[in-house]
Parts: structure tokens; C-alpha cells; sequence
């Protein structure tokens, strides 16, 4: 096992799609992202905590005409995202290694279009419920570097964190809310081009209903 982790760390090292700590644009790319990276001015959409990346490539392989950024904090995860699409040759998907709470280090205000959080860590101990992803602590960050009415979405499993979810968004600057706890049972599900991330999948498999829900940063 550490030599496969090994292994993934020296494929990020190598890879030009990765920024992580020690690569020039890691401290410059703030406010840049269009001009420096992508070389575009299409919309630039985030995957919070990205995992592997495959719902950042499944995403960038459908819509060619945005830019996407897969955010996680561990190299090994986004190695295999980022050498994935390395090896489907698009060029409209970056990654970042570095934590959530530091947004704010790497994006401006209305740099960001939308925001993915797919199947994250419910954190579901009371004592945990700062870490949860849509906190407001969190919340304030997202408010920070989305445009205006832009787009939030969430996916997971958890019925408790949903809940969760339902109640702080429209209380912290977010509107015009849609959910569903049937996915895909629903129209909604013709958003997802049937992307699935590995969770997902397992979830899915054991019974588990799939959880959306989608909203605008209020004016």
C-alpha cells in the first residue's frame, strides 16, 4: 500500500494538471484560474473534496464548454482523477490539492459559476458538525467566489446530513431551492448525464435512495 501511495504521489508530481504545494501556480493562480490555466473564459465549476475525480471528468468530458476544478487534500486521490483525464486528453480539468477551508487562498469573488459536492464525509457526531460541507462556516466561503445566482448542487446517501443541508442553506445567503430523496426517480436526474462516483455506486447498490438538491447564492 505505500508504495502505490507512493507511486500516486510521484504520477501528481509529474502531472501538469495537478496543483499542489511546491508547483509555481499553486501561489500564483489566485484570481488567474481563466488566463493562466485554462487559456478560456468559460465558466470555471469546482468538485468539493473530488476523491478520486471521476465525477470531475465525467462532468468536463460532457460539457467541454466549462472549466473544472476537482478540489481534495489527499494526493493519492487525485492522482488517478488527474491521470484519467490526462489519458482522455481534456483539457478543460484542473486539480487542487489543498483543504476546503482555504478557498479563499486560490479564488477571487465571481470567479466561480458553480459548485459540486458530491457524497462527502457526513461528519454526523454533533462535535463534528462544523466540518460538515455546507456549515455555514462553509457556506460563507462558497458566498465568497460564486457570482451571483450561482449554482450550488449536492449528492449523498445520508438522510441526516440532507436535512442538515435543507435547513442551513436557505437560512445562509442561498435560494430558489430544489431537492429531491429519490434521484433517480426523478426529473432532476437528467442533470447527472449518469455520472456516478464510486460511493455512489456502492451506496446505490445497497439500497441507498440518492439524495440532490440544488440552489442560487442569493442577490
Amino acid at each position: 500500500m505505500a508504495r502505490k501511495k507512493q507511486f500516486r504521489f510521484e504520477q501528481i508530481r509529474i502531472n501538469q494538471n495537478v496543483l499542489e504545494p511546491g508547483k509555481e501556480l499553486y501561489t500564483t493562480i489566485k484570481g488567474n484560474w481563466r488566463e493562466t490555466y485554462f487559456g478560456n473564459n468559460n465558466p470555471i465549476v469546482l468538485e468539493l473534496a473530488c476523491g478520486k475525480g471521476e465525477y470531475t471528468v465525467g462532468l468536463a468530458e460532457h460539457y467541454p464548454h466549462l472549466n473544472f476544478i476537482g478540489i481534495d487534500r489527499k494526493g493519492d486521490r487525485i492522482a488517478r482523477g488527474s491521470t484519467l483525464a490526462l489519458e482522455k486528453g481534456l483539457t478543460n480539468v484542473a486539480f487542487l490539492r489543498t483543504d476546503i477551508h482555504r478557498l479563499l487562498d486560490f479564488f477571487v469573488k465571481d470567479e466561480v459559476a458553480e459548485i459540486w459536492i458530491t457524497f462527502p464525509d457526513p461528519q454526523l457526531r454533533i462535535q463534528q458538525a462544523k466540518n460538515r460541507l455546507t456549515h455555514p462556516r462553509f457556506l460563507d466561503l462558497y458566498r465568497a467566489i460564486l457570482v451571483d445566482k450561482g449554482v450550488l448542487h449536492l449528492k449523498t446517501d445520508n438522510e441526516d446530513f440532507f436535512e442538515f443541508s435543507l435547513e442551513m442553506l436557505p437560512r445562509n445567503g442561498f435560494s430558489n431551492l430544489i431537492a429531491t430523496r429519490d434521484l433517480y426517480g426523478s426529473e432532476l436526474n437528467n442533470l447527472h448525464m449518469g455520472i456516478k462516483t464510486r460511493f455512489e455506486e456502492i451506496f446505490f447498490a445497497k439500497g441507498f435512495s440518492i439524495k440532490y438538491l440544488q440552489c442560487n447564492k442569493a442577490a
